[in-house]
């Protein structure tokens, strides 16, 4: 149980500390700023009392897709690399029409 307790404790130390440099910590910026799309979508939801997807989401969507794309291509990992830069189309996309429809419904009031 020590011995396990101990390889664990390693394991984590190489993991966590070892590796940690300016690439990591753009990482971990990246991930919390993906995670917090889910967070803006929450609150968006419940204060409607019901499922609401809010332009803030798609914006955190793009920032923390595109801050992990780069950081993917960084550590060269494939699977990384094509999830999160094909995410990044839907992202885009999303915007595109969302704006596009403001300018619609802009065009209609004038």
């Amino acid at each position: 149980m020590t011995e396990t307790f101990g390889h664990l404790i390693t394991w984590l130390h190489d993991v966590f500390v070892k590796q940690f440099d300016a690439w990591v910590l753009l990482g971990f910026v990246a991930q919390g700023m993906f995670t917090m799309r889910f967070l803006v979508q929450w609150i968006a939801s419940e204060r409607a009392k019901r499922s609401v997807v809010p332009v803030a989401f798609w914006f955190f969507s793009l920032g923390g897709g595109f801050l992990l794309f780069i950081y993917a291509i960084q550590r060269q990992d494939p699977v990384f690399i094509a999830g999160q830069g094909l995410g990044l189309f839907i992202y885009i996309r999303n915007l595109w029409l969302i704006a596009n429809e403001h300018r619609s419904a802009m065009t209609k009031t004038d």
